[in-house]
């Protein structure tokens, strides 16, 4: 037979020519595209689409990553797996870049046009899926490309705008004049959750109103500029000290209104003097107020945040000019009674950080509360479970609160509202197509509403939109509902629950089975990544200098479910130096392989055969239980310590001198099979290194499939378990470390040998068959195994579980000596102690299982044991 040689392995893993040809491969083999198999159930992901408004980022990267991971097991599995990917128009986003594009050209999007910005928007769109779909395949994203959605879609804008239609048809969408954030520097309306509230320092005015009867009355105000738009004043019912003026009237300052004073329950009677301004167009609370008591609304605000005609001598002042100059006439005037620091928390638009002004428009809303009870069920019911469990308290908490939600955009990238308004008759045409004449009148004068959907609305019918709905199709009667919404736990209100009460509202059924939320990307001290900072790390440039499946892993160890992620170079250094070992310990396995079908060798087979087949069935289980809790970081380290720590650092080594003394049976059948199995547990993980090597055993794989990828994940065998295997390696492993410790604490060099005893217990694990093992590893020479009680004099002793060690005694310092068995004794002595209480607690006994008793008997028989010699030897 003709000898595989190492060279057909490269000695250094260089994965950007890998990573190319393999992905190329599978999507040439079409294995990213599932057959519809109504016998099997399908595991579905529909990925969250990201904004197309430039690349990746490394939360992107997250994303792939866990989402790729779960998608390529369950497809090991055998399951039909669809992961479809898609992207998201991202309308206020979009909008942002695009019109920092053309100031840097002196321009606007006024300057251009409604059809000329949209037009460069598609253009901006169409070059940046294109990029985000290619950074995702060199993620190794196995999605089904062929299923790849947009937003803006024809499909799901036909779901759009049917869900608009039944939802108006239902009442549960209304145009009304209410209380919106506004951004004047996007020009748009935003809903509660696009605006970020922040600590604020600023001021505390106390301004006086005179009194028409005569008098003043004093309200305190954050926002002195408003009050130019007050229709009254408002004191709590509960505070006597003003009840003498219910009914009366003040004298608005500056302006000479005259406004009523009204006593309100929202009041708070603590705060300022207990009377306070009411605005009714630019606060929601004196909105609310207004409303109750029948109050006219005064918008002083243009939609730039500059006043109109409204606000008298200070028209076509900038918000905040106006609120200086406005202070300085109510001192002027002798109505300023004074000013104190005071910290608020104010709204910021989420995207462009401009401080949002409440405005009273016309907007269009969806009453929330009827499509949240269901949402709330399902999650109350199990139909839906969260991960981490603790975000379902979260969820819930915020379904119960919910508001109605502000749904159009003073926009032109996007959904345009589908309703139609009659120039002649006045009324509204609400339709999924685009009506060719008035729905009551026939006219054909009709103009369609401005506004954009917000983005949101199409991403909340993400999950089934994409799957063909509102048609009956196939897809969407296979695929739907989908089984994991994985995603940041950041958009767990923006997005999940939306497209809960979504999913419910248009299908009658939960768009998922499973909330996965992960959680944020962070640098190796913690903080959040930002231009700003310096400290972003692009993904792109991650893969190019570490690998994809470096990045990968690195990004895997690190996550938790609903924990931020801290990710380094070093981090990445480590992933990438785990690559290494593996193509390293390929390359030996590869090396010493013969021509042929490897079979595993029928029993009785060494015990460090046994060994490593037993820990790597236990590994399987592990790694399976934890993959089915979404444990996905914990799944991966698993893997890591078993290849570098139980298979390359001993059974590899073990092997070695096997195959060096041509000991008989070979070792090469259980390398190959305990190698090939660790791919398979791998490629999830790491796709390509592993699909690399793998290709390279297929040769000698009995019934192998063409690739990695479709082969089965592995399951465990439970005839190979073998706990007496693990007791013996693990007594020989433990003896081998206490001799290379002694050597460290020697600081002899590598190159010398440390001469030992070893003295076994008679009816322990017999550690003389493995001396040639212990003798090369530990690099002991000469070795001498004792028999009886003897001791060698002026030696130091290590005990061990199964066997007592000596050193001579020029390689310690006695006093040191004397001093490290008397604490390694007053340790065993705490054991045995802390052991011997448990055994004689009688509601142990009564409660434990009968295993963890005997477990525990067990250590305390081990402990005595390992005490009463170390006894002896001090």
């Amino acid at each position: 037979m003709t000898r595989h040689s190492s060279s057909e392995l490269p000695k250094v893993y260089d994965p950007k020519d890998t990573e190319k040809k393999w992905y190329e491969f599978w999507l040439r083999k079409g294995y990213f595209t599932p057959r519809i198999d109504w016998k099997k159930r399908p595991f579905v992901i529909i990925m969250p689409p990201p904004n197309v408004t430039g690349e990746l980022h490394v939360g992107h990267a997250l994303t792939c990553t866990l989402e790729d991971i779960l998608t390529r097991w369950h497809r090991m599995e055998g399951e039909p797996t669809l992961w479809l990917p898609g992207e998201d128009h991202a309308s206020i986003a979009t909008h942002w870049v695009m019109e920092q594009e053309l100031a840097k050209k002196g321009l606007s999007r006024h300057d251009l046009g409604r059809d000329k910005f949209v037009e460069l928007a598609w253009e901006w769109t169409n070059k940046y899926r294109e990029v985000i779909r290619r950074q995702h395949q060199k993620l190794g994203a196995s999605c089904d490309w062929t299923r790849e959605r947009f937003t803006l879609d024809p499909g799901p804008s036909r779901a759009v705008r049917t869900t608009f239609v039944n939802l108006y048809n239902k009442g549960l969408i209304y145009r009304g004049e209410r209380i919106i954030n506004w951004c004047p520097r996007c020009l748009t309306a935003l809903s509660d959750l696009e605006v970020e509230h922040r600590d604020i320092s600023g001021h505390l005015w106390y301004i006086r109103y005179p009194l028409k009867e005569g008098g003043f009355i004093e309200v305190a105000t954050t926002r002195p500029e408003t009050l130019l738009g007050d229709t009254a004043v408002a004191v709590s019912p509960s505070d006597e000290r003003y009840r003498h003026l219910w009914g009366k009237t003040a004298i608005l300052p500056v302006l000479g209104r005259e406004i009523p004073i009204v006593a309100d329950e929202a009041v708070d009677p603590e705060f300022g003097t207990g009377a306070v301004k009411v605005t009714p167009a630019h606060d929601p609370t004196d909105f609310e107020i207004a409303q109750r008591h029948n109050l006219p609304l005064i918008n002083l605000m243009n939609l730039d945040a500059t006043l109109n005609e409204n606000a008298g001598p200070y028209q076509g002042l900038e918000r905040f000019a106006c609120r200086e100059a406005l202070i300085h006439e109510l001192r002027e005037k002798g109505l300023l009674a004074r000013t104190e620091p005071y910290t608020h928390r104010v709204g910021h638009c989420y995207r462009c950080n401009t401080m949002v002004e409440p405005l009273a428009l016309k907007q269009w809303f969806i009453r929330m509360k009827e499509l949240a009870q269901p949402a709330i069920r399902a999650v109350l019911e199990g139909e839906i479970e969260i991960i981490p469990e603790r975000f379902t308290k979260v969820y819930l908490n915020w379904m119960e609160s919910i508001r109605d939600w502000c749904i159009s955009r003073q926009l032109w990238w996007g959904h345009r509202v589908p309703v139609w308004y009659c120039q002649d008759c006045g009324q509204l045409t609400v339709s999924v197509d685009d009506p060719g004449f008035c729905a009551h009148c026939g006219s054909l004068k009709l103009e369609q509403d401005p506004d954009v959907l917000d983005t949101w609305f199409s991403s909340a019918l993400w999950p089934h939109s994409t799957l063909g709905w509102p048609e009956d199709t196939e897809d969407l009667r296979y695929f739907y509902p989908t089984s994991v919404m994985e995603t940041g736990y950041d958009i767990l209100f923006f997005w999940v629950a939306r497209m809960v009460m979504m999913g419910l509202e248009n299908t009658g059924k939960v768009p998922f089975r499973k909330v996965y939320l992960h959680g944020l990307i962070r640098d190796e001290r913690g903080e959040k990544m930002s231009k700003s900072k310096g400290n972003v790390l692009d993904p792109i440039q991650a893969v190019d200098e570490y690998g994809a499946d470096a990045l990968r892993f690195a990004l895997a160890t690190g996550s938790s479910p609903g924990n931020d992620t801290r990710l380094s170079p070093q981090r990445l250094e480590g992933s990438r130096n785990f690559a290494n070992k593996l193509w390293n310990t390929a390359r030996f396995v590869l090396s010493a392989l013969d021509e042929g079908k490897v079979e595993l060798p029928a029993p009785p087979l060494p015990a460090e055969d046994r060994w490593i087949r037993s820990r790597l069935s236990r590994l399987v289980i592990e790694v399976r239980q934890l993959l089915e809790n979404f444990l996905l970081g914990e799944a991966a380290s698993r893997i890591y310590d078993f290849l570098w720590g139980e298979f390359c650092d001993w059974y590899v080594e073990l092997s070695k001198i096997r195959l060096r003394q041509n000991i008989s049976p070979s070792p090469i059948p259980v390398l190959v099979h305990t190698l090939e199995t660790i791919l398979r547990l791998l490629h999830p993980f790491m796709p390509f290194i592993t699909e690399e090597i793998w290709q390279r055993l297929r040769p000698v794989l009995p019934e192998a499939p063409e690739s990695i990828m479709i082969a089965s994940y592995p399951t465990a065998r439970e005839e190979e378990l073998d706990p007496a295997a693990e007791e013996e390696m693990e007594a020989v492993v433990e003896v081998i470390q206490a001799i290379r410790n002694c050597r460290a604490e020697a600081k002899l060099p590598p190159s010398d040998f440390i001469p030992c005893f070893i003295r076994t217990k008679s009816d322990g694990i017999p550690l003389r068959n493995y001396s040639t093992a212990i003798a090369s590893l530990a690099r002991a020479r000469p070795l001498t195994f004792l028999e009886g009680v003897e001791r060698p004099s002026r030696t130091k002793v290590v005990v061990l579980r199964e066997a007592e060690i000596f050193f001579p005694a020029s390689q310690l310092n006695q006093e040191k000596e004397r001093e490290r068995l008397t604490e390694e004794a007053d340790f065993l002595r705490a054991q045995v102690s802390r052991l011997t209480k448990r055994l004689e607690d009688g509601e142990f006994l009564a409660k434990a299982p009968p295993q963890v008793v005997e477990k525990v008997k067990a250590k305390l028989r081990k402990y005595r044991d390992r005490l009463e010699r170390l006894q002896h030897q001090i």
